[in-house]
């Protein structure tokens, strides 16, 4: 009981910042998690990777021939964007971004100990502000003007060491059951989508 305790104060978010969904979850998953004393842990991984090791398809292709499913997708977003007034969203319109830099730079950040702030700043570049953060330049710029250090973070995404960090975490994601993004766990619990954290609230009030 003792260890399912500990176990249930810890969310696992497996994001990547060129999911819309991602950015909505963010913004009410920390509230959630403080509601319930429990801390969230940022787990960054490649969505193409993620897609590509399970065969999944992003839902405009996947559902993009089923009448009427895409229609409902935007609705069940507008309902969850109203829900949380959420406003300030915007759909980028530079998508499909490639979010490698992005993710490199989130898994540089967290070892510099400024992940929480990266992910921040780069949700709202891409989300809010509608910028083209695959180009280095607009990239340092973004995170310069949140008093991140642009440079050094930039350079990070080259080491080695970061770049191996990311496919070791989109590994152990899909080895996990994960086959989309956003995905949290809570202890052993995976829940799937931004309509579920109704049931990631509902697991860790069981705690």
């Amino acid at each position: 009981m003792v260890g399912r305790e500990l176990v249930s104060k810890t969310v696992d978010f497996i994001f990547d910042f060129g999911s819309p969904n991602a950015y909505l979850a963010w913004k009410v998953l920390p509230e959630i998690a403080a509601r319930h004393g429990a801390t969230v842990s940022l787990l960054p991984c490649l969505l193409g990777g993620i897609f590509k090791a399970t065969g999944n398809q992003a839902p405009a292709i996947a559902f993009g021939g089923v009448k009427g499913k895409m229609d409902y997708e935007m609705l069940e977003m507008r309902r969850f964007i109203e829900a949380h007034e959420l406003s300030a969203f915007r759909f980028n319109p530079h998508f499909p971004v490639n979010t490698l830099l992005l993710m490199r730079g989130q898994i540089a950040a967290q070892r510099m100990g400024v992940g929480e702030a990266y992910l921040d700043t780069m949700l709202k570049g891409m989300w809010e502000q509608g910028l083209k953060l695959d180009d280095p330049e607009v990239f340092v710029v973004t995170a310069n003007a949140a008093g991140l250090d642009g440079a050094a973070l930039l350079a990070a995404t080259s080491d080695p060491a970061v770049k191996g960090q990311l496919m070791a975490n989109t590994e152990a994601a899909v080895a996990r059951g994960v086959f989309g993004i956003p995905t949290f766990f809570v202890g052993g619990e995976m829940f799937f989508g931004k309509e579920r954290l109704g049931q990631v609230e509902a697991e860790l009030a069981k705690g």
